[in-house]
């Protein structure tokens, strides 16, 4: 039998010799070592997410690892991979670190420095007792296997931006699908999911705290069971008890729902704290809400950058959503995803003020109008997350309604047969409406070119305001008139005329072209069309 072995050690010295070890090991093919715990996770969930026999039989977990803690990540890889031998690795043998070790999940403890003979012992019984698991795991189909429920976390880039209703409405969609869905509210101070639920509470996420190991009796007490089924976890009542919320705490409670729920939506809030920047790191998809003002795309690339620094989640990793977006506002998606560094989500929401305040005032989320602008960009939100299940499709053909008679299909009524001289007739009809088809197309096919002037307006003003943007002050208006007409076709170019100014930290540039008449670059309207684009000035 060959032993797969993912080490997972952050210290380059320590990867090497626990690398050199593993290859005199019989029977045994180490991977390449991961050097922290984000990747450790990373990997073992698309393993996973191919096969239970595509994981590893066993994972060396060094006491050096980092960020998270070597006990916590050896208690977060035995909850989310079952089937996997966890073996920790450090120069504390003593019973307490053993004892702490075997409580965390941990199928066995190396001493430092390592040992061939210690080594070879402990390596070999986790991969037996993997493979024992393994086989209970085929024969029993309903046996958990997986890396577990959905979890995702959504942060406000500062306060009021909507995170709260965003994680609200996605917790209802995937609930609404048919899939378990639980919502965390875990910021800790602030918290307004119960208002926004309209709910009554006594137990919340600090009745969590403390406990050494989260028991799914333990969970279920301190989840409140919302009507519309929805497991609600809440923020405590006294916003100073949520400092007795740590890291740990945060980690234990996103695994012990993670292992119980399809899908696990947390609110963050938009103050940062260990409990909450843990849930960050352990979700897989991270939601950064922000408002399209230069303000809240301000504070999103600050948070950006510091979980950067922290090693809680990289850029790319992070889903921007663009809340309260209108066409004509200056900051579009594409701008912030530029800033940032983030996915943008190809949904925006809408702003719908009026939509949204009776629901609000009433504390009755789940009863916003399903007519909503707000509600039905959310819920597209959550399909595009992979939230919603299957039934949500059922569901919708249900409400729409079935018009199939009882017994059999739609009957459609038989073609009645042609009468002699209806050719003759429809043939006189089509002639006479040749010209008036003919008109039709002449002026279907202006409109599109006045819609594609519109296009290439817009298109030239957003390339000029980027690149004046990213240039120098002197030769702002040189760059500006370039890019504004470097990608114009001929037939437009000869009438484009291109403007950059910089008021107040941000360069607007406006493109105006020329419609022609049916032709392009033979005659064109008397009026123009202007394109307007703005970019926020690049520090130097």
């Amino acid at each position: 039998m060959t032993i797969r072995i993912l080490p997972a050690v952050g210290d380059a010295d320590a990867a090497r010799s626990v690398t050199t070890l593993l290859s005199q090991l019989p029977d045994a093919e180490p991977a390449a070592p991961v050097g922290d715990s984000t990747s450790l996770l990373d990997t073992l969930a698309r393993l996973a997410g191919e096969s239970l026999d595509e994981l590893p039989e066993v994972v060396l977990v060094h006491e050096r690892i980092g960020p998270v803690p070597a006990l916590e990540l050896v208690r977060e890889v035995a909850l989310r991979f079952p089937a996997v031998g966890v073996v920790l690795i450090s120069a504390d043998t003593g019973p307490a670190l053993y004892s702490a070790a075997m409580d965390s999940g941990a199928r066995g403890l190396i001493g430092l420095p390592l040992s061939y003979e210690d080594l070879a012992a402990r390596v070999h019984a986790a991969a037996q007792w993997s493979a024992g698991v393994r086989r209970h795991l085929g024969s029993g189909g309903d046996v958990f296997t997986g890396p577990g429920g959905t979890v995702v976390t959504v942060t406000g880039a500062k306060g009021g931006v909507g995170a709260t209703l965003t994680a609200v409405q996605l917790a209802l969609a995937a609930q609404a699908s048919g899939r378990s869905a639980a919502l965390v509210d875990m910021d800790l101070q602030s918290g307004d999911v119960a208002s926004f639920l309209d709910v009554q509470y006594r137990r919340s996420i600090v009745d969590l705290a403390g406990i050494q190991d989260i028991s799914p009796r333990v969970l279920q007490d301190a989840v409140f069971t919302h009507p519309t089924g929805l497991g609600l976890l809440l923020a405590p009542g006294e916003g100073e008890r949520g400092e007795e919320v740590t890291d740990r705490t945060a980690r234990q409670v996103v695994s012990a729902l993670r292992s119980r729920y399809e899908v696990v939506v947390i609110d963050c809030g938009s103050h940062m704290n260990g409990a909450n920047a843990a849930a960050v790191e352990m979700a897989d998809t991270a939601l950064l809400v922000l408002t399209p003002d230069v303000v809240a795309v301000r504070a999103a690339k600050r948070l950006v950058r510091m979980w950067d620094r922290l090693q809680i989640r990289k850029a790319e990793e992070t889903v921007a959503l663009v809340n309260r977006h209108t066409r004509n506002t200056e900051i579009q998606p594409s701008l912030v995803e530029r800033i940032t560094g983030t996915r943008v989500a190809r949904t925006a929401v809408p702003a719908g003020f009026k939509d949204l305040q009776p629901a609000v005032d009433s504390g009755r989320m789940q009863d916003l109008d399903s007519r909503s602008t707000v509600k039905q960009a959310l819920w597209g939100l959550a399909g595009e997350l992979g939230l919603v299940g299957s039934a949500d499709g059922a569901q919708q053909g249900k409400g729409r309604g079935d018009r199939r008679p009882m017994g059999g299909r739609l009957r459609r009524p038989a073609p009645e047969p042609p009468r002699p001289g209806d050719s003759g007739q429809a043939t006189v009809e089509f002639l006479g409406m040749v010209p008036l088809l003919v008109l039709t197309l002449v002026l279907l096919w202006q409109f599109v070119l006045v819609g594609y002037t519109f296009t290439l307006a817009g298109n030239a003003a957003d390339e000029a305001a980027r690149s004046a943007a990213a240039a120098e002050p002197y030769e702002r208006a040189t760059v500006c008139d370039e890019a504004g007409t470097d990608k114009l076709p001929d037939s437009w170019k000869g009438s484009a005329r291109v403007a950059c100014a910089s008021p107040g930290g941000m360069v607007k540039a406006t493109v105006g072209l020329k419609v022609p008449v049916l032709f392009p670059g033979a005659v064109d309207f008397p009026f123009t069309v202007r394109g307007h684009a703005g970019a926020v000035e690049e520090e130097g």
